[in-house]
């Protein structure tokens, strides 16, 4: 198959519309998992960013039955034309908690629209747990407390 005729670059480059789903030559479904791995790698792309935590499905089937599956790091919603991400991340400490989320909103709204077509509602982010380093060596160093 040919690419020569795809468009190159993130949505802004190429006026930041997304690509019809539905055309008069027939008509594309993307699997909500699909989605949830572009949101996920969108959302690891961004620095301080340290890792997505699991089971992020659970909580949203709680509050919306039908959505998320707990294998993944990112929850998604998608309907015929739009969807709605959520993920729960695990910060690198130090780094601005409102600054990162818009990074990651910002990342994540791009990288989807683009890959899908789909436009995406929202992003809700919700950090989970920070990250620390130095706790992460010393706790190596030290081995068990217990013998």
């Amino acid at each position: 198959m040919s690419t020569e005729n795809l468009p190159e670059g993130p949505a802004a480059e190429r006026g930041g519309q997304p690509a019809s789903l539905q055309t008069d030559r027939g008509k594309t479904v993307i699997a909500e998992n699909v989605v949830a791995r572009v949101a996920d790698l969108a959302a690891r792309e961004i620095r301080g960013v340290h890792s997505l935590a699991g089971g992020v499905g659970s909580r949203l089937r709680r509050l919306a039955p039908g959505m998320g599956d707990s294998n993944r790091a990112a929850a998604v919603e998608v309907g015929e034309k739009e969807a709605i991400v959520a993920l729960d991340l695990v910060v690198d400490y130090g780094v601005s908690i409102p600054q990162l989320a818009e990074a990651v909103r910002s990342n994540v709204i791009e990288r989807v629209e683009y890959t899908t077509g789909l436009i995406v509602k929202e992003v809700n982010i919700e950090v989970t747990d920070l990250y620390f380093p130095d706790s992460e060596r010393d706790s190596e160093q030290t081995g068990p407390r217990v013998q």
